[in-house]
């Protein structure tokens, strides 16, 4: 059992590290504020569930996995809602959703 425990915390720890990663990259080559915005919310939120849920199978059932939930659930609300009034606050200043001008593209 304990083998078994091991080995889903090992796939959930790995697979949100990779979505942080994938999150990191795309942040940095996407082309524009909006697509890299949207890269690095998404990511870094499924990211987030997947290695805390890794930790929670470590943890097991204890006082560390109810802290843990807590922290998830806190997570999940804030993290869409800050990408929203980011995007929003984007928007509203005048930054207009499309590709970026030719001048600001890095060669």
């Amino acid at each position: 059992m304990e083998l078994l425990i091991d080995s889903l915390s090992f796939i959930f720890l790995t697979s949100g590290g990779v979505f942080v990663f994938i999150g990191g990259v795309g942040a940095l080559r996407l082309p524009n504020f909006y697509s890299r915005m949207h890269a690095a919310g998404l990511t870094d939120s499924m990211g987030t569930i997947l290695i805390l849920v890794g930790i929670m199978f470590q943890g097991g059932f204890s006082l560390a996995t109810i802290k843990l939930l807590a922290i998830l659930g806190f997570l999940l609300l804030t993290g869409p809602t800050a990408a929203y009034a980011l995007a929003n606050a984007a928007l509203l200043s005048g930054l207009k959703p499309g590709n970026p001008p030719q001048d600001d593209i890095e060669k």
